[in-house]
């Protein structure tokens, strides 16, 4: 197989992040080549894997089983390619899918170029009328959130339902002013919710969500009771309809069971690295009939996968990037910095050694 070079970043040894030369196929019949032109750096999966703290890399994974702890042989070293929110040009293609010029979105991780082959993965086109750094939503991380969005209506209205049938006319709490939970919130807006809350400990990301127009508050102890207090329903009845967690501590589940109405759901993006130990099942879970539902990106809801395969995801992400978009490239694309300074910048991450961690930051591709 004729190869051709290509530079990625990816992670040598726990806490070691550097830039490594690896090598992509030349494409054939039915493939395009694509030049990576920005590739955004999705702070909480990428710095789990430079620190190692996944549980791939502590517990292994079987995934026949799909459980952790079997078969005792951890995922190793070194990891060729971090990320998945790319924006790239095909300069050569040998497939009329996919036209020589255009700019599209992948999620292949942090590497200069990619051999596509669009039978076998989403190649998400980034239309003219968009701020190209905003594309680096729209293969992945958008759909993450939608996809939230979905899981929510499959549990609120069936597996028949809309997008916007989750939240449409509900109040909706949202933990975490990440990223995906900002992007989260924004979703709610524009599909209907009645009002939308967003929770974060951080005063420098609640200012950021009050700048996008979002209510804010403070994520302590008493939280829940103010959101309660907030939305009162009936004697009996008060709280959120829907909790959107997108914020991977114990903590934040904890707010977002406690804050939410009987029978409410917790749509639940978080991912728990050091388990959920504040999370008090035989209290309000139990009391009030709460359900919490794990979205996650490698499947939509039970019942809805032919209805929205990625490309569907994207779509919709691409109707809030076009409402939106200045707002977000104004409030969260925070950082670009240059490809080369990615190791850098993820060890600063991993090590917390940044003052001020950027919101989003986005790795400007070398232009050779």
């Amino acid at each position: 197989m004729t190869v051709r070079p290509i530079r990625s970043i990816g992670v040598t040894a726990p806490g070691r992040p550097a830039i490594l030369e690896d090598v992509e196929p030349e494409p054939g019949a039915g493939q395009a080549w694509v030049r990576t032109e920005w590739s955004g750096i999705s702070a909480g999966t990428e710095v789990a894997l430079v620190r190692g703290t996944d549980p791939q890399h502590q517990l292994g994974w079987d995934p026949d089983l799909r459980a952790f702890g079997i078969t005792g042989t951890t995922a190793g070293y070194p990891i060729r390619a971090l990320g998945y929110m790319e924006v790239g040009r095909i300069t050569e293609s040998r497939t009329d899918a996919l036209a020589e010029g255009a700019l599209v979105a992948m999620a292949y991780g942090h590497r200069t170029g990619r051999c596509a082959d669009p039978a076998t993965m989403p190649v998400i086109p980034v239309p003219d009328d968009l701020d190209p750094l905003l594309g680096v939503y729209l293969a992945q991380m958008g759909p993450i959130c939608v996809n939230g969005l979905l899981h929510a209506a499959a549990a609120l209205a069936g597996p028949a339902a809309g997008v916007d049938e989750g939240v449409r006319g509900r109040v909706v709490l949202v933990t975490g002013a990440g990223v995906i939970g900002l992007l989260s919130a924004l979703l709610a807006v524009r599909h209907g919710a009645a009002e939308v809350l967003v929770v974060d400990p951080s005063p420098q990301r609640r200012g950021v969500a009050e700048a996008l127009g979002l209510p804010a508050l403070a994520d302590a102890d008493d939280t829940w009771l103010a959101v309660k207090q907030r939305w009162r329903h009936a004697p009996g009845d008060a709280g959120a309809d829907v909790t959107l967690q997108c914020r991977g501590h114990d903590a934040a589940l904890a707010t977002g069971l406690k804050a939410l109405r009987p029978q409410g759901v917790v749509v639940d993006l978080g991912f728990y690295q050091a388990g959920a130990d504040r999370v008090r099942l035989g209290e309000e879970f139990h009391h009030n009939g709460l359900s919490v539902v794990c979205a996650q990106i490698g499947r939509v809801p039970r019942g809805m996968a032919g209805a929205w395969p990625r490309v569907a995801l994207a779509a919709v992400t691409l109707d809030l990037l076009r409402g939106r978009g200045k707002d977000i490239r104004t409030h969260l694309l925070t950082d670009v910095v240059p490809f080369e300074e990615g190791p850098r910048l993820l060890a600063d991450l991993a090590e917390r050694r940044l003052p001020g961690p950027p919101l989003q930051a986005v790795l400007r591709m070398p232009s050779d």
